[in-house]
């Protein structure tokens, strides 16, 4: 069995936040109970990508800036 990256996990963790419902799009400074939820699969891998930095790699990988 193959272990998985820090960038794997981050992002696991980061679904599991959105599973649950508990993923903020964000921080807010008036605290992170005022944070927007994440309601989208679509913003929820987007920000599992930027927080992970695997999101650098795909972009690396298709010539993309």
């Amino acid at each position: 069995m193959k272990k998985m990256s820090k960038g794997q996990k981050k992002m696991a963790k980061v679904m599991r936040e959105y599973k649950k419902g508990t993923l903020t799009s964000g921080v807010d400074p008036k605290g992170p109970k005022k944070a927007r939820k994440v309601t989208s699969r679509a913003q929820a891998i987007a920000i599992g990508l930027a927080q992970s930095g695997m999101g650098r790699k795909m972009m690396k990988k298709k010539g993309m800036k």
